[in-house]
């Protein structure tokens, strides 16, 4: 097969993925799908990327080709991607293979789960400076060392020990709706107020010989931070691609997990089998007034659809 030119690279893809007439994904016919056949991919990746706007026109491109197929976020910064989308499974392959046909993206790795809802509506496509806002200069997640990676089977015997503290390095409502067994709960409303927690417990730590275990949702934030806590002299150890990646990897996920995990789309959250739960957005902030603009932007974010 003659390899396409970067030029028709949507098109060849999409021709590829999709074998006939009755495998386009027009919108109109996007829009009647059965709900329950759409699936969710998320991902990321530190890597240097210099010309963003170019990039960011593609992969708007892509979707274009694709009958707008694909909804959900991409974030490119100069540190890299990171993203969740959702769709019907036979337009996330064929989206994900795009993403891949990017040289930055060769080896990107995709955590999929399911949706009883669809968990976007529109595709959005932005840049910033960072891809997670950490509040420190000259902090960037391409300093992380691979050496602090722990995989899901690791994961489950290191937070058994007696000399780990195990973090849970989300906002407090996410920890209130799910968690780790044993986990502590830095009690933080916005990941730039992470920082603080981690100075006023680190000479403890440091004294008492401790490893420092910390999880997210996806791995992005861990992974933003972990070089920084080395920095600090910490002992740091980190959930190889969050908990996606745990309720993936092991099937007996709920004999370490307690609750359901939050996810930033429609689903709201989902169970250690990686399919959405009934509980509402309402149900997540309640009526706590910190967590009211929350509830506002999950109401008006993605339109109905």
């Amino acid at each position: 097969m003659t390899p396409c030119p970067p030029s028709c690279l949507p098109a060849c893809l999409t021709a590829s993925v999709f074998s006939g007439p009755s495998d386009v994904f027009p919108a109109q016919q996007h829009e009647h799908a059965h709900e329950h056949a759409h699936e969710h991919s998320s991902f990321y990746k530190f890597v240097r990327l210099d010309e963003t706007g170019a990039l960011a026109q593609r992969l708007r491109d892509v979707n274009d080709s694709l009958g707008r197929a694909i909804g959900g976020n991409l974030l490119l910064a100069p540190e890299g991607i990171t993203g969740a989308i959702g769709g019907l499974p036979q337009a996330l392959d064929a989206y994900e293979a795009a993403l891949r046909a990017e040289p930055p993206f060769a080896d990107l790795h995709f955590k999929r789960s399911f949706c009883a809802t669809r968990p976007f509506t529109l595709l959005k496509v932005h840049e910033k400076p960072e891809l997670v806002a950490f509040g420190l200069d000259g902090v960037t997640g391409l300093a992380d060392t691979r050496d602090t990676h722990v995989s899901p089977r690791e994961w489950r015997e290191l937070i058994r020990r007696d000399d780990v503290v195990l973090l849970d390095n989300r906002n407090h409502f996410e920890f209130e709706l799910g968690h780790f067994e044993g986990a502590i709960d830095p009690g933080v409303r916005h990941f730039r107020d992470f920082p603080a927690y981690i100075d006023a417990h680190a000479d403890v730590w440091q004294r008492e010989g401790k490893t420092v275990a910390m999880y997210c949702t996806g791995g992005i934030r861990c992974e933003k931070l972990s070089g920084w806590m080395t920095a600090r002299g910490l002992t740091v150890r980190q959930l190889d691609g969050g908990i996606l990646n745990y309720f993936e990897q092991m099937p007996d996920a709920d004999a370490d997990w307690r609750g359901e995990c939050f996810v930033f789309d429609k689903r709201i959250a989902i169970d250690t089998h990686r399919r959405e739960t009934a509980t509402t957005a309402e149900e997540v902030y309640g009526d706590d007034p910190a967590e009211a603009w929350r509830l506002a932007r999950a109401k008006r974010l993605d339109p109905k659809g």
